[in-house]
């Protein structure tokens, strides 16, 4: 499995749970708010509020949590002001990890960020510390009984993706964050189902953890998805399949 998306993978997989749909909903609608108030309330218009949206009806949330969500961030609803937030750091063995937050109490979720860190044996560092060993790229997923990949390789190079890699069970598009849109409405109008698809952050390199420090980086980034300020995370952790199942 890939690493610059295997957190993704294993967070949609927790999804299928009743206890996690609550935690779910909550960043999604976090998200549609923040997109609706920096980009205004039109889907056709606001490219980030657009994929929000699709991936909270991919969760099937309901059409009326999506409409107030857009409310309360074009001001038509009384909601929470949150704040965007990245913080970056090390796990246990020095693999880079990125955490995307939105939040109402920056005070509360940089401590909160920095005792899990901690608590799993790595340490939070200085804002630039890891950034510049990720690239963010449209990510697009496909099970491979879904597509042909010639098929798949055609219609998605043509349509402007970088790449389309292999990765075991399924097929990866890669794109640059400008093209992912365009790339993806292709892909869809070709009814070829899609298993995910996002503006992500992908590692430039992995960095293989083995043994006591995979697992302790497994327990970081499960503690961090959990945290209600944190929306996303992201690693350059290399983390042995089995260990993730």
């Amino acid at each position: 499995m890939s690493g610059h998306n295997k957190w993704s993978s294993i967070k949609h997989k927790k999804g299928a749970a009743d206890a996690k749909r609550g935690k779910i909903f909550s960043k999604l609608i976090k998200e549609i708010t923040v997109a609706a108030r920096m980009g205004g309330g039109d889907i056709n218009g606001n490219p980030r509020l657009r994929a929000a949206v699709s991936a909270a009806k991919t969760e099937n949330m309901p059409k009326d949590n999506i409409e107030r969500a857009i409310k309360k961030g074009t001001g038509e609803l009384e909601g929470v002001n949150y704040e965007e937030i990245v913080y970056e750091g090390y796990a246990p063995g020095g693999a880079a990890v990125l955490v995307e937050c939105l939040t109402d109490n920056k005070n509360r979720a940089v401590a909160d960020v920095r005792h899990l860190f901690s608590k799993s044996g790595g340490n939070l560092g200085e804002n630039g510390c890891v950034a510049w060993m990720f690239d963010k790229k449209g990510l697009i997923v496909i099970n491979k009984d879904k597509v042909d990949e010639d098929q798949l390789m055609e219609l998605a190079i043509d349509a402007g993706a970088e790449d389309v890699n292999d990765e075991g069970d399924t097929f990866e598009v890669i794109t640059d964050t400008g093209d992912f849109e365009s790339v993806k409405e292709a892909i869809e109008k070709a009814s070829i189902e899609t298993e995910m698809a996002e503006v992500t952050m992908i590692p430039q390199n992995m960095l293989a953890l083995q043994g006591k420090e995979a697992e302790q980086t497994i327990r970081l980034m499960d503690a961090l998805e959990d945290c209600d300020d944190v929306q996303k995370v992201y690693t350059n952790a290399d983390i042995p399949e089995d260990l993730l199942n």
